[in-house]
């Protein structure tokens, strides 16, 4: 039998959800079939839409080796979350603002916002929860199903702010501001050319997963709808005879590759980027190459505006944050201002 006592991060969660996350290993028959047989919440048989609330004690009439199994936890591990190798992983992201209920993180080049299947351990979402987890924040021994996580994600190459829920209510939050467009994304990058007018790109995209490449339609075709307003800020001049331009671009849909494919398409590919480089752009990134040693796409996620803010974080609204240049980025920026 194993009792567990529901915490704030947890409360507000169905109980079928609930167990879904817990009970991580267990099929979703099983769940239900758990549900109704072998869960009581305060004593009680509850069904699986059930709303959990907090201080309420969810008991599992299980042996300790199906709960392990069904957890994936090791015998005597406190919590299915904990690391089990003990090690952490190492600090890189800078902390832009912080406080009860989120953490805005300055992503550095070449971290992943999440694991994959090739890097499960050293990314932007554990350096983060080991963190709070020093600053006693954050505990996975007492936390069942909930972990501070990132409310958006930028590409491993991509530098710059990503939003992260401290607790279960303020990523709740967080996540529905960002669906319901209450939050502003702004990048800054340099393209290839001279970009004069600002202006407000629309299309449908649509993914090629074996090539890790996206492609750009006019409205109307299969595939996801996608706005992107680009606004230029500076037209350089460098090198031998080739022109950049400083460019802030908005994100009105946030998908995939959705910035490199859009300004690619009206003709001003992302300097640096080979993957939807023109072959007009292709010389150019090979001075880039070789003068800055450029290898990939020069792009910044550098200001985040709240807008509008849910009830649970009414005081950010209005506010905004903002992520310095990296250093490579400013040194790039600088000598071509000076026409190297």
């Amino acid at each position: 039998m194993k009792e567990i006592i529901i915490t704030a991060n947890d409360a507000g969660r169905r109980l079928d959800r609930f167990l879904r996350k817990y009970l991580k290993n267990a099929s979703l028959g099983e769940i239900y079939k758990l549900i109704r047989k072998d869960v009581k919440v305060d004593g009680r048989r509850r069904d699986q839409s059930y709303v959990l609330c907090e201080g309420e004690a969810l008991t599992l009439y299980l042996s300790d080796e199906v709960l392990d199994m069904m957890t994936g936890a090791d015998r005597g591990s406190s919590s299915p979350s904990a690391r089990r190798d003990g090690r952490k992983a190492k600090k890189q992201f800078r902390i832009i603002f912080e406080d009860d209920n989120i953490l805005v993180a300055d992503k550095p080049y070449g971290l992943l916002t999440h694991g994959d299947a090739q890097e499960k351990k050293n990314h932007l979402a554990n350096q983060v929860r080991d963190y709070l987890i020093e600053q006693g924040e954050y505990d996975p021994r007492t936390e069942r199903v909930f972990a501070p996580a990132p409310a958006n994600r930028i590409d491993r190459n991509t530098t710059g702010l990503v939003l992260f829920g401290k607790t279960s209510a303020a990523l709740k939050a967080l996540n529905e501001m960002i669906r319901e467009d209450m939050v502003d994304k702004y990048y800054l990058t340099i393209v290839h050319g001279v970009l004069r007018d600002e202006m407000t790109l629309t299309g449908t995209l649509t993914k090629d997963a074996s090539a890790n490449k996206v492609t750009i339609a006019g409205g109307g075709a299969d595939g996801l709808d996608i706005t992107t307003v680009v606004k230029p800020l500076e037209v350089l001049h460098y090198g031998n005879g080739f022109a950049a331009t400083l460019t802030e671009v908005r994100l009105v849909t946030g998908r995939s590759h959705q910035i490199r494919a859009h300004l690619a398409s009206i003709g001003h590919p992302v300097i640096g980027d080979i993957k939807y480089a023109s072959a007009g752009a292709r010389k150019a990134n090979e001075y880039i190459g070789s003068r800055y040693h450029l290898t990939t796409q020069l792009l910044h996620a550098y200001r985040i505006e709240i807008r509008e803010a849910t009830e649970e974080l009414r005081y950010l609204q209005g506010r905004s944050f903002t992520a310095p240049l990296p250093q490579n980025f400013d040194r790039i920026l600088g000598s071509m201002r000076s026409g190297r």
